[in-house]
């Protein structure tokens, strides 16, 4: 997948593949678990030739490129907001994106309420994890995460569907595994507090290097950018 052999048509096919092979080693259907194109960086026409390859789902992490990527590409796209967002961006991207998966803070979540307010939407987010404390990355610990879902799932225009962590990058995909298994736990004991307002189903991780993985723990989204569009 390097130098100059790579084409987005041979990344998205084998990708497609591992990902086909992935959810059937773990006994899950095709289904069950949904495969996000991470298309940051790279300009639409780079999206236009993975869309018609079949893929649909879409994932940016900065509010600008959404923006400015969502008017010109087919419409029937479903996009994600999974980077860091600030807050005075969500204003750009909280009629565009269908979910937002890094929902880092009660302070954030406010304001997607009130941009879903004014804007009539309901907004679909993730709670972003960071289960190991990890200074460069935003998100509640395990011991917050009671109450900050408390907060954010009482907010009106929010609908919190479930969790979303980035893992540190290993060498060895296995490296992961005992974090996305510790997620998967955590996933199903926030569901078992069954918070008002609050639907528990979801859990995105798992990137290019990882995402089998994380299929095999119980992702039921993965990021995946490097390996179908190349290196940025």
């Amino acid at each position: 997948m390097a130098g100059d052999t790579f084409t987005i048509t041979d990344g998205y096919r084998r990708t497609e593949e591992a990902f086909r092979e992935a959810c059937i080693a773990a006994g899950r259907g095709l289904g069950e678990v949904k495969l996000i194109a991470v298309s940051k960086t790279f300009p639409a026409e780079a999206v236009r030739e993975a869309y018609g390859l079949g893929q649909r789902l879409f994932g940016e992490n900065r509010a600008q490129e959404l923006t400015e990527k969502q008017p010109v590409l087919p419409k029937d796209i479903e996009w994600h907001f999974i980077g860091r967002l600030q807050r005075n961006k969500v204003k750009y991207i909280i009629d565009k994106a269908a979910m937002i998966h890094s929902v880092d803070s009660a302070a954030l979540a406010r304001e997607i309420s009130r941009q879903a307010l004014l804007k009539q939407v309901e907004a679909s987010v993730l709670i972003e994890v960071n289960l190991d404390g990890e200074e460069t990355k935003a998100g509640f610990g395990a011991e917050g995460l009671r109450q900050g879902l408390e907060e954010i799932a009482a907010l009106p225009g929010v609908h919190v569907l479930g969790l979303m962590t980035i893992g540190q990058y290993h060498e060895d995909p296995e490296g992961s595994r005992a974090l996305f298994r510790r997620m998967r736990a955590l996933r199903d004991e926030a569901a078992s507090w069954a918070v008002p307002g609050a639907d528990i189903r979801y859990l995105s991780m798992g990137m290019s290097h990882d995402f089998e993985a994380a299929i095999a723990e119980g992702a039921d989204y993965v990021r995946v950018g490097t390996a179908i569009f190349g290196g940025r």
